[in-house]
């Protein structure tokens, strides 16, 4: 959920704010809680918030209820409004205001509104617990983690220093008139502040500069996006070299993001495949949606503070290849990555680029990369890490060769039309197959059992159950 949404709930009518607000998500940057927290409890929402990228925590909100706050125990308010004081260390840096409302009871009523910064440091709360903000969920760290949470937040202040020759003039005006618009603000330089990309003096960050600069290379020469298109499986070298085209993209992040789109759809090699829409098709070798989720996860994410090195994208006959600057991201092993614990290395710039609706949230990102690689049939990303750089491998092979091959005939057509469909009945599958139901049922417990599809439903006799491929 974009951070434009809840701030278009907070300008809705009194009478329909509260009712817009239980009804959205919880996610990365927004939590609700109960009148009945208390400041202890709520303290290590706000360590999880600014550990990460920061957030809003709106009190009032419980169980899709507008309860409101002004029946609040008493004293509770002062509890809330205390706790970033009382209970962290450091003093997490937030804001809060009380919101009007009406409550489920039809009466006049208050929301109690919490807007927490993201922090340059690592904060915990009283009893030094280390709290993470992850997706929609706050995630107490190991003392591993936190360490490595440390060392990227020592990497994550670069995005936040000043460009000292930088001016507001420099930046482009209707780009960043584009952002206003797309949060619902009408000053763009105060939402500059707002957001954290002007620095106390007022002076452009980093981040201000890389995000809506006309041409932020002025500053940071090695912030661009390189997308190379080699014959064949291999690079070569020398006289074999296989590089066929070189594309060097420039500028602000959201015109790398258009132009490494187009630039990579147009040198992607193409296949014939199934499309969604039951016919075959000219499709690249690749899902689109994986290899930009893949791009846009490496420009968003990168480490801007190493300098000598930029963003690649090599296309092969075969496969994609996208190489960033810096480790992953976040507390994350290289060889379960569908389980990473999220932490944005630029949270400001990752903040700004989910208000223009750039991507998804880096553990989000990377399961939609698994399930657009598995619906496609091939395998799944390989990410490898080195010492400097992580390279995500986005393959043409199919998903498993020397499984799909041990599995007999009818097994084979079921997948084909699982992984075609996204999700099907027993029933549908029937039908589609032409084979009886007793032979289909056989068929999805072997593949069930081979870890490759899951039954989703409530119960045997649920209309509404289906099989989907597994991810994870």
């Amino acid at each position: 959920m974009s951070i434009a949404a809840i701030e278009q709930a907070l300008d809705l009518p009194i009478g329909e704010r509260g009712r817009a607000l239980a009804n959205l998500k919880e996610d990365q940057w927004f939590d609700r809680k109960s009148r009945r927290i208390i400041g202890r409890d709520l303290a290590d929402s706000l360590v999880g918030f600014a550990n990460a990228e920061g957030g809003s925590i709106l009190i009032g909100l419980w169980n899709g209820q507008v309860e409101g706050v002004d029946r609040a125990h008493g004293g509770r308010v002062a509890q809330w409004q205390q706790a970033a004081f009382d209970f962290t260390m450091p003093t997490v840096a937030c804001r809060s205001r009380l919101i009007e409302c009406v409550n489920d009871a039809g009466r006049a009523d208050h929301l109690f509104l919490i807007e927490v910064d993201t922090s340059e440091r690592v904060h915990a709360n009283q009893r030094d617990e280390v709290f993470l903000r992850v997706g929609d969920e706050n995630r107490r760290l190991t003392f591993a983690q936190r360490q490595e949470l440390l060392y990227d937040k020592g990497q994550s202040s670069y995005e936040s220093t000043a460009v000292e020759s930088a001016e507001v003039d420099d930046l482009d005006g209707a780009l960043l008139a584009a952002y206003a618009d797309a949060v619902g603000h009408s000053d763009p330089q105060r939402l500059l502040a707002a957001r954290g990309l002007l620095t106390r003096n007022g002076q452009l960050t980093v981040a201000a500069v890389l995000l809506f600069a006309q041409e932020p290379q002025r500053w940071l020469p090695e912030a661009y996006v390189r997308v190379l298109r080699f014959r064949g499986h291999e690079r070569g070298t020398g006289a074999r070299q296989q590089l066929v085209n070189d594309e060097r993209i420039d500028g602000p992040i959201p015109t790398q993001l258009a132009r490494a789109r187009k630039e990579i759809s147009k040198r992607l090699p193409k296949r014939r495949a199934l499309g969604r829409g039951g016919r075959f098709e000219n499709t690249g070798v690749v899902p689109q949606d994986a290899w930009l989720e893949a791009v846009v996860n490496a420009i968003v994410h990168r480490s801007y503070s190493v300098s000598g090195d930029h963003i690649r994208v090599d296309i092969f006959d075969d496969r994609i290849e996208v190489e960033s600057p810096g480790r992953f991201p976040g507390i994350a092993d290289t060889k379960d990555p569908l389980h990473v614990t999220r932490f944005a290395r630029n949270p400001r710039i990752a903040r700004a680029c989910a208000d223009l609706r750039y991507g998804q949230e880096l553990g989000e990102g990377i399961r939609r990369m698994y399930e657009e690689m598995r619906l496609a049939g091939l395998a799944d990303p390989m990410f490898f890490q080195t010492s400097g750089s992580v390279r995500v491998t986005l393959s043409s092979s199919l998903i498993d060769d020397a499984l799909e091959s041990s599995l007999p005939p009818g097994a084979r057509d079921l997948l084909r039309l699982v992984r075609e469909s996204g999700r099907v009945s027993t029933g549908e599958l029937v039908e589609a197959s032409g084979l009886s139901r007793p032979f289909v049922i056989r068929q999805l417990k072997a593949l069930e059992d081979a870890g490759i599809v899951r039954w989703v439903g409530n119960s045997a006799k649920d209309p509404r159950a289906y099989w989907t491929l597994r991810v994870g």
